[in-house]
Formats: C-alpha cells, structure tokens, sequence
C-alpha cells in the first residue's frame, strides 16, 4: 500500500433481527426533540412505523415528521426539511428507510444552522459545513448506497437537471447510530432489491479499478464482491432468504464506510454519468449504474487491463489459461453482464426513459474526476452514453 491516509467510522451499528430494541440505547444520548424522516409510506405499512413511534414515545420524545422524501431527494424537499427541523428546534434526526432518506436526513443535518443556500453552498461550491451540525441516526429498511455509515448526501435539483454527490469531509456528519434488522428489506419489491444489490456492487468496483499497487483495500474488494455475487443470486431466488439479505445488508456497509478506498485512487465515473443519466429520467438510481456500466468498463479496461485481469480471475474464476491479457479481461467483463441480466437489470438507459437527445445535455451534467485510468473527455461521455442506449 502507497501513501497516507486515515480511517475512523464514528458510526456505532447495531446488526441483527431484534436491533431495533437497541433505539433504547440511543435516544437518551440526545434531546427531547426528534425529527422522524422517511420516504413514501411503506414503513407504515409494513408495521416499522408504529415501532419506532412507540420506542420514541417510551423515551419521553417530541416527534416532529418530514415524510414523503422521494428515491432522489429534490433540492425543495431539502428546503422543506430545513424548515420543519428549525420550527421543531430538532435535537436528532432518525432518518427511517433506505439510501436517500438516509441522505436527506444529512443534508438537512448540515443545513438547519446554515444561513446560506444549501444547494450553493454544499453541492455547486462543495464548501463544509460552517455552523452547527444536527446529529443523524438511521434506521435501515433497504441496502445499496451505504449511507448508513458514511458522510455522504446526495440531492437532486429537477430544475436545472443536476444530481450530485456530496462526500462531507467532517466525520461528525455521519449517522452517530444506525439500526441493521434484514427483515427490514425482505418485503422490498424485486426491481428495487437487485437494484440495491447492483448498487452495493458497483460501490466496490468504484473503488477497485484504479491504481496498480499491491493494495490490501483491494483483496478486500474482491471478498466483498465475490460475497455479493453469491448473496445476489440466493435472494433472486428466494428474497426472503434471511441470510442471503444479512449478508447484502452487512456488505452494503463495507462498500462504501471508506475501508476499500483506502491508500488508493478511487474512481466514481460510473456514479458521475449514472447521476447525470437519473438527473433526466428520475431513474431509480442502481439501475442508472447497472445501464452505463459495462460500456464504461469495456471504453476504459484497455487502460488498466491488469486490474481487469485480477477482477476476472479473482471475483469470476476465469481460466486464464492459454489467453492474453485482453481475453482474460474480456471474458471477466462478459461474466458480470451475465450475472447483472440473470439478477434482471436494466441494461441500457432508453429503458429509464433517456433519448439521443438527451445525451448531450446528461454528459455536459457529467463531473469528471481523475481518479480512474481514464480522464474523460466530454465527447467519449457521450460515446458511452450512445452505448449505453
């Protein structure tokens, strides 16, 4: 391993199928005032609700809600929750979902005490934070983004067409507490939970395909994506295999709490033009990754086809024998396009709504970042855009 680097993960995780008991652990660390977040309904469906009320109710909490928060959490929602939490003088924000909610509950963190515009401020200037933070907990009820036990928050501005990403530097702003129960995601439709798996996955292969050391992050990327892989494939057959979802759940968090990027260059293009792709269509985002992927992988491996290499014989088993470098790479890249198509991905972006004549407008959307083998140029974006058609 090259360089310096630092690790911490504040988060303190309780994992398992009576983890939620452990709220009673939590609440009392903070004030009277809790803000419950959380998206369309389901957790009141499925009983999660109610839960989490009562245990909020035992500990003597005044209960403010922001509901409604959507699978990619617009910028007016963001100035919503600002409001609500300010009015209700939020000492904590539970944030009960999955991804995004856990997201929006972090940028809401970051901008109660801020008197400037969030969306300027954290995702056009991608300034931290200058004021008081509120502190997040979350509840999870769908695996994928890992937000649960990293900084990040990403926020999407419908009206100028831009998704983006906002890793915050200050550990503080991660969730002090997270609650991992898998029956929490067993009654997730099909679509969203290969969609989360395919999330988990390409979290890792972010941080994998850079460098060219002898990296241990990366023999721990190969583990975590040879256990998604095995994990994928029991659940799209039997999702209420508990632990099959256990293990996604727990590999979830591995992906993305910074463990696998460290001492290493990361990359991101996928989730760049991934997010500029759901910017435009509203897709839901692991499905946006699962389209643009592979056109992106077969654009750039010529650059780093050692990594491609190792990725094919150590995460897909390829024989390399009697084949070249290139071949081996290939074969590795063809063997996850036939495990994304049997776990029933979308494949290609017309089929989340994106037209040819959206491609140029989604590439300009595109942030590039060097880390990878390839700094883009704006006209092979939208070359791996047509592909991904």
């Amino acid at each position: 391993m090259l360089g310096n680097f630092s690790f911490c993960t504040p988060t303190k995780l309780y994992f398992g199928d009576e983890s939620l008991n452990d709220l009673n652990r939590e609440l009392p660390k903070y004030g009277k005032n809790v803000v419950l977040i959380y998206g369309g309904g389901s957790i009141k469906k499925n009983g999660i609700y109610d839960e989490v009320i009562q245990i909020l109710s035992e500990n003597g909490k005044n209960v403010a809600e922001i509901s409604g928060v959507m699978p990619n959490p617009t910028v007016d929602k963001l100035y919503e929750g600002v409001e609500i939490a300010r009015k209700h003088q939020a000492d904590l924000l539970l944030a009960v979902g999955g991804g995004s909610v856990c997201d929006y509950a972090k940028a809401v963190s970051v901008s109660v005490n801020c008197e400037e515009d969030p969306w300027e401020k954290y995702y056009l200037r991608f300034e931290e934070p200058s004021c008081k933070t509120l502190p997040v907990g979350c509840v999870l009820t769908m695996v994928g983004t890992g937000s649960e036990m990293n900084a990040g928050a990403v926020i999407t501005n419908p009206h100028t067409h831009q998704k983006i990403g906002h890793v915050f530097a200050d550990e503080k702003i991660m969730p002090r507490f997270a609650i991992l129960n898998p029956k929490y995601t067993l009654t997730l439709p099909h679509y969203q939970m290969v969609s989360g798996i395919y999330d988990i996955f390409n979290h890792i292969c972010e941080q994998y395909f850079s460098g060219e050391d002898d990296n241990t992050s990366d023999y721990i990327s190969e583990g975590l994506m040879r256990s998604v892989i095995h994990a994928s494939r029991i659940a799209n057959k039997d999702s209420q295999d508990y632990e099959a979802r256990s293990n996604l759940m727990w590999a979830a968090t591995w992906a993305l709490n910074t463990l696998v990027s460290r001492g290493k260059s990361t990359d991101w293009m996928v989730h760049m033009i991934g997010q500029s792709v759901g910017a435009y269509t509203n897709a839901t985002h692991g499905m946006t990754l699962a389209a643009v992927s592979l056109p992106y992988y077969r654009y750039i491996f010529p650059y780093g086809v050692q990594k491609f290499k190792k990725f094919a014989i150590n995460v897909w088993d390829v024989n390399p024998e009697g084949k070249t470098d290139e071949q081996i790479a290939a074969e590795g890249l063809n063997a996850m396009e036939a495990w994304m198509k049997e776990l029933g991905l979308v494949m290609n972006i017309s089929d989340l709504g994106a037209t040819e004549d959206m491609l140029e407008g989604i590439a300009d959307g595109t942030i590039i970042l060097p880390g990878g083998y390839k700094v883009l140029e704006h006209d092979e974006i939208v070359k791996i855009l047509k592909e991904s058609l």
